[in-house]
């Protein structure tokens, strides 16, 4: 079940490339906002994007003048992003390009603490609203509309999620598929994220119904249905760091 404190709590990881900027913003939170649990810190794009891949934060902290790939070049990496990212950053000119870039705050160093709540404060009520809006009503269960009335699934009895434009198939280990005018995203934002992988941008799949991985003649699992997924080249980097993630933790 969902836990009521779901409802104050956001996760998250610091992107900076300088360990002071790191630690500094790391100290700050853990002192002046008990809501956010930091899981980790990274000093580059590359080390980002495994760390979001493995944990799934609500938050990236991202700082933007890094060497090489910069924290614009991060968010590009992802075609749709079910965290929020945060700019924190010691330059004021890339207000409109963070805006344009889909960021939801943007933080000037030294950080000032009043802004830091005010921010923090703002990414909760955008979460909680997530919560309230979209079709699960907890981390069990989603609720989805039927024919004539509302149909309750198991979580743990989904095998994948599929985007068919604007709707999404929802496919399960037992009775027929359900198509529902929800879009992928929409279960992306509150399903629980250690369970699922998303291998390409119209798919989520459950880890725990993969049967075979294979990179033979491009990368794919097939699942304990029979059906074979496909994993974009972009994304299989990361789902074989999450399954070795899953493995270790067994």
């Amino acid at each position: 079940m969902l836990q009521q404190n779901s409802y104050n709590r956001l996760s998250a990881v610091i992107v900076d490339d300088e360990l002071h900027g790191r630690e500094n913003l790391k100290k700050i939170i853990e002192n002046y906002c008990h809501e956010i649990k930091i899981l980790g810190c990274a000093d580059c794009v590359v080390e980002a994007k495994e760390l979001v891949s493995v944990h799934n934060p609500d938050i990236v902290f991202l700082d933007i003048s890094m060497p090489g790939l910069d924290g614009f070049d991060f968010l590009d990496e992802y075609d749709e992003r079910s965290f929020m990212a945060v700019f924190v950053t010691a330059h004021d000119e890339f207000g409109i390009k963070a805006v344009k870039a889909g960021a939801s705050d943007y933080l000037l160093k030294p950080i000032n603490i009043k802004e830091l709540k005010l921010t923090i404060k703002k990414l909760l009520m955008t979460k909680n609203q997530r919560i309230k809006t979209d079709p699960a009503t907890d981390m069990d269960k989603i609720v989805i509309p039927a024919a004539h009335g509302f149909k309750v699934l198991l979580v743990d009895d989904i095998i994948r999620f599929e985007a068919e434009g604007c709707y999404t198939k929802i496919v399960v280990k037992e009775g027929r598929d359900t198509i529902v005018s929800r879009t992928l995203k929409d279960f992306e934002g509150v399903i629980p994220k250690e369970k699922f992988f998303r291998v390409h941008k119209s798919c989520l799949i459950n880890i725990k119904y993969i049967k075979e991985y294979s990179n033979t003649g491009g990368n794919f699992v097939i699942m304990t249905n029979g059906s074979k997924v496909e994993i974009s080249r972009r994304k299989a980097p990361d789902f074989i760091q999450r399954i070795k993630t899953v493995l270790n933790a067994v």
